[in-house]
């Protein structure tokens, strides 16, 4: 091998992730996200649960005041808000490219802050489901872009 040609290799491996690992790593932070939008789906079900009157109860249920029923369904809306807007951030983030401005837009139409996404989106970029390192980077780095852009 040439010197030459021994210079363009280290510099296209050593370069970080590059097209199809990015492509992966948006994959991988959609699904990522998929699974954080279920969690918080799951939390809401749960909390309009508890917050349902249990027929035949004469005590009204577990929340028979309304001040914590009010509190309970406040917290289920914005759960249910959050895991919508997670799966569709997710629809958006799979395909790759600069999504930020997409669901931006969606969170807005949502009457939601898009900042409402930052943490749940971080916490998807560390709870990625893959062991392709180059992936995780990419993804961790669209993840970052994002926060950026949606803080």
């Amino acid at each position: 091998m040439q010197p030459e040609d021994e210079a363009e290799f280290a510099a296209q491996m050593m370069g970080g992730p590059g097209p199809e690992d990015f492509a992966n790593g948006a994959a991988a932070l959609a699904a990522a996200l998929v699974r954080e939008a279920g969690a918080l789906a799951g939390a809401a079900a749960s909390l309009r649960a508890a917050a349902a009157v249990t027929p035949g109860d004469p005590m009204g249920g577990p929340l028979s005041d309304i001040r914590r029923q009010r509190l309970a369904m406040a917290a289920a809306g914005e759960a249910a808000l959050k895991a919508a807007l997670l799966l569709e951030a997710a629809e958006i983030i799979a395909p790759g490219g600069h999504p930020a401005d997409r669901i931006i837009a969606a969170a807005r139409r949502a009457g939601a802050t898009p900042a409402l996404l930052v943490p749940p989106l971080r916490a998807a970029a560390l709870s990625l489901g893959t062991d392709d390192g180059a992936a995780r980077i990419a993804a961790t780095t669209i993840a970052e872009a994002l926060a950026q852009a949606l803080a």
